[in-house]
């Protein structure tokens, strides 16, 4: 379900049903959804500079709980 509101917004489907589809879009298109059936569970940043360094930062919801984090970082060097 992540990859299908990755994709959002898509102007099609705004403009087949302004009213009704606007407020599931931003509810579900945040950055952190927090909802009784559906929420953010793991947020990833991941930073390339121009010389190939990537740093690779995730953080996951422990045990479903919105006060408990993991956060990972991984560090790496692209091959050219």
């Amino acid at each position: 379900s992540n990859f299908f509101f990755s994709q959002l917004p898509d102007p099609a489907i705004e403009d087949q049903g302004k009213d009704y589809i606007r407020p599931i879009l931003n509810k579900y298109a945040a950055l952190c959804v927090r909802c009784p059936d559906y929420g953010t569970r793991t947020n990833t940043v991941v930073l390339v500079d121009s010389e190939g360094h990537v740093t690779f930062t995730e953080r996951n919801m422990i045990n479903a709980d919105v006060n408990q984090w993991k956060t990972s970082t991984y560090e790496f060097k692209l091959h050219s």
